[in-house]
């Protein structure tokens, strides 16, 4: 059974900026949290079972752009799948805050970042 997309996130050098765009283009709600530096998670008001996501600040140089994160049972299992296939580690596992879990970003054979989540 493939691994299903989770997550989606926009990070912008001008995440307020960002935030008020998408809301407003597609009818978004977003929820900032000023403890988690302004990012803003955001509910597409599409029901129960779809995807969310954030809407967050830049936080270093080139971070900028759109990911998807894909659910999978074990980070490192599938950061090591990736290298063997071609990719890279971005970002290693590491703990969210509250009760979201664990993330971990690589870059594909062509550069683009993808997400994982567990």
């Amino acid at each position: 059974m493939g691994m299903p997309i989770a997550f989606f996130e926009v990070v912008s050098d001008d995440h307020e900026r960002a935030q008020k765009f998408y809301a407003a283009l597609f009818d978004w709600q977003v929820a900032v949290d000023p403890g988690m530096g302004g990012y803003g998670l955001v509910d597409t008001g599409s029901g129960e079972g779809a995807i969310g996501g954030g809407i967050g600040p830049s936080a270093a140089p080139g971070d900028t752009g759109v990911k998807i994160y894909v659910r999978v049972p074990d980070l490192q299992t599938s950061l090591d799948r990736a290298e063997e296939l071609g990719g890279t580690v971005l970002v290693p596992p590491t703990d969210l805050p509250g009760d979201y879990g664990r993330f971990a970003l690589l870059a594909d054979p062509d550069g683009n970042p993808v997400g994982l989540w567990a």
